[in-house]
């Protein structure tokens, strides 16, 4: 859902709507973070009209602002998160209520009252017991004073307005379609899994095309700071799945129709490894470009090799986004992938030993890469899928 409102904000922002439109195309063809997006929106807004409706009829309130306001926030990415935030928003709506009223009664005039007040909670909204809800105190008490005369009744009415809101809220949020976030997982890895093969593509695409410049090294950086972001991705969205089973009953999950095989928490692990596989070859790529540092790229025959096992890499990489997407299936690697992948490393070893000869510094960088080739062979294709 983040990163589908990051994706409209700058399409927006840069005039091109393309983004937008592919979006809402999603949203109508399939289930997806897109439709989340939507039917969340839509959650929110029903809910806040619900509130007005039954705090407006319900509670002879014309201005009933208070039931929608803290009905709409509290349709949250996840009920548990709902029921948090509705427990510290509460205590901050009361907590504002109530200093309000005693600013007014010492002070007596709405203008001292503010200037009373206002600070002490302000102060308080940074408690860490309110979390991110306690701003509501300090707005709460702009309210409650700017509605006029504050007497025990009107104390008593907003609370209980807040308390309708909160009730409608969560109720909204838990009971129609409530928000589950189990393919966030499989879809992350899937598209670092791509990412991934993208970056180890374009590395061996360069290598053999013998490009070695600053702009060249700083794209492959820049794609491996990027797989790095999105391994942070994978791991918001596993704590995002697992917050939104909690508080959810098995008859409504059953509704939504959502998968129930996500990807286990050890294939975070192993792109954790594989990110950092690629980052580091990365770096040691870029070290060997710097002329002023002593280590020296190898030479232009064992780079091209070099470039055809990353690639081989590559191929298996964007086999595993496929696999996650696609769910579990035949993991096997063909066995003359791994034929062709043992004769790449056999012959990268003769290199080695050939530049051994020209110096330690050659060595150097064509050992420490082949070694991260063979660490992301070992974790993109695990033993047990080679046959």
């Amino acid at each position: 859902m983040t990163r589908v409102t990051e994706a409209v904000r700058r399409s927006a922002q840069g005039g091109q709507w393309t983004g937008v439109g592919r979006n809402v195309r999603a949203a109508w063809r399939s289930p997806g973070r897109e439709r989340d997006l939507v039917v969340q929106s839509l959650k929110a807004a029903g809910a806040a009209v619900l509130a007005w409706f039954v705090a407006s009829d319900g509670m002879a309130d014309p201005m009933a602002l208070m039931a929608p306001w803290v009905a709409m926030v509290l349709v949250q990415a996840t009920v548990y998160s709902s029921l948090r935030r509705a427990a510290q928003q509460f205590a901050a709506i009361c907590t504002g209520t109530v200093f309000a009223s005693l600013a007014q009664a010492v002070t007596g005039n709405t203008l001292g009252a503010l200037a009373v007040c206002l600070p002490v909670l302000m102060l308080l909204s940074n408690w860490y017991r309110f979390g991110d809800q306690g701003i509501y105190g300090a707005t709460t008490a702009v309210f409650t004073l700017a509605a006029g005369s504050v007497t025990a009744a009107t104390v008593g009415h907003r609370v209980g307005q807040a308390a309708l809101g909160a009730v409608i809220g969560i109720a909204v949020n838990a009971l129609v379609l409530p928000p589950i976030h189990l393919r966030d997982v499989r879809e992350n890895l899937a598209t670092l899994a791509e990412e991934a093969g993208d970056v180890l593509r374009t590395v061996a695409d360069d290598m053999r095309h013998e490009r070695w410049d600053a702009a060249t090294v700083g794209g492959w950086e820049h794609g491996a700071a990027r797989l790095e972001r999105r391994l942070e991705a994978v791991r918001s969205a596993r704590r995002w799945s697992r917050e939104s089973l909690r508080l959810t009953s098995r008859p409504l999950r059953r509704l939504r129709r959502l998968p129930s095989d996500i990807p286990p928490d050890c294939e975070d692990e192993r792109w954790s490894r594989i990110t950092g596989h690629v980052v580091t070859l990365t770096r040691t790529l870029a070290v060997a470009a710097q002329d002023e540092r002593t280590p020296t790229p190898p030479d232009a025959p064992v780079l091209h090799t070099y470039g055809r096992l990353l690639e081989l890499i590559a191929r298996a990489c964007h086999a595993q986004g496929r696999r996650l997407l696609d769910g579990p299936g035949e993991e096997e690697v063909d066995e003359r992938v791994e034929d062709t992948r043992r004769e790449l490393h056999r012959r990268l070893q003769e290199g080695l030993r050939e530049q051994a000869g020209y110096g330690a510094d050659r060595t150097t960088v064509l050992g420490s890469l082949l070694l991260q080739a063979e660490n992301l062979w070992a974790d993109t294709v695990p033993a047990t899928a080679r046959g």
